[in-house]
């Protein structure tokens, strides 16, 4: 008589390659604490401080901190330039992303090189070219002053510093959604009589939209907290060139730590809508779009006398 198998020699093959992949509980646990500490530490620590530090001397303070006019002018300065650079950089990353997702060229990975160059290129640096491109001894300085245009020290040179920070955020995200995503839906609607327009708004649109979104927040928040290269160009001059970064180093250097504080509070509450939204857009990209699914009519032959019904 043959004896019947033990538990363990009929358990699926699945359940064994669960079991193996699932690490023991004090190693979870171990895990588990080590990144809350890190997280507590580098993140939760940080921001406790600087609220700690904003609310300090009692709300006047920090409400008189926001309301001072360099202050005023310096979130002035930083919503202008946000509203500029986001919508140019969301030109550029779409057209870019279609470039290099639906089109093989010469120099296609000269362009992705290019995209990726301020990830490698410190912000200073960055700052440092416009300054030696379009500054008062620059190669274009001599021409823009006998046009009596100004760049650098004013809102054009921020512009184009925070640009060039910025630019890959809105163009790296939907490059890989288009490539997975393939051309077939896009070619169906040119076969179907669509103009490139509508294939762009109806087709391609829709599916990147997720992906563009997630890179508008990232380049937003970074527009906003932009500091090393609009250091360089800015010229620190209180209440015309100077940013938010910009006016916390100084008021901080000024030793007026409450305000200092105050104001960067509010760098760090876009910081946290910023992580929020991001949450939400992941998992908004991560649920499958619901599709309306035409519901399929029976047409019924007209009755024939005589004939078979089916």
């Amino acid at each position: 008589m043959t004896a019947a198998p033990s538990r363990a020699a009929v358990v699926a093959p699945a359940d064994r390659a669960a079991d193996a992949r699932t690490e023991p509980r004090w190693v979870q646990v171990a895990l588990i604490t080590v990144a809350a500490l890190f997280l507590g530490a580098f993140v939760a620590l940080p921001v406790a401080a600087v609220l700690h530090q904003a609310f300090r001397d009692g709300a006047g303070v920090f409400t008189a901190a926001i309301a001072d006019p360099a202050a005023r002018a310096a979130i002035r300065l930083t919503l202008t330039v946000t509203l500029i650079v986001v919508p140019l950089n969301l030109a550029f990353g779409v057209a870019a992303a279609w470039a290099i997702a639906r089109f093989r060229f010469r120099g296609r990975a000269l362009l992705i090189t290019l995209i990726d160059l301020p990830f490698a290129v410190s912000p200073v640096i960055a700052g440092m070219i416009f300054v030696l491109l379009f500054g008062a001894h620059g190669v274009l300085g001599p021409t823009l002053a006998a046009h009596d245009l100004k760049i650098i020290f004013a809102l054009p040179g921020i512009v184009l510093a925070t640009t060039f920070v910025t630019f890959p955020f809105v163009a790296r995200e939907p490059i890989p959604v288009m490539e997975a995503q393939g051309a077939d839906e896009e070619e169906a609607a040119v076969v179907l009589g669509a103009t490139g327009w509508q294939m762009f708004f109806r087709v391609t649109l829709p599916k990147i939209k997720w992906g563009l979104a997630y890179g508008v927040i990232l380049c937003t928040a970074r527009a906003m907290g932009e500091f090393g290269a609009v250091s360089v160009v800015s010229g620190h001059i209180r209440g015309r060139t100077n940013t938010v970064p910009l006016h916390v180093e100084i008021l901080y250097n000024e030793y007026q730590y409450a305000a200092a504080f105050a104001v960067a509070s509010l760098l760090l509450l876009v910081a946290l809508a910023t992580l929020v939204a991001r949450r939400l857009i992941e998992h908004r990209a991560s649920r499958p779009d619901p599709v309306a699914l035409p519901t399929a009519t029976r047409v019924e032959p007209p009755h024939v006398p005589g004939a078979l019904v089916p």
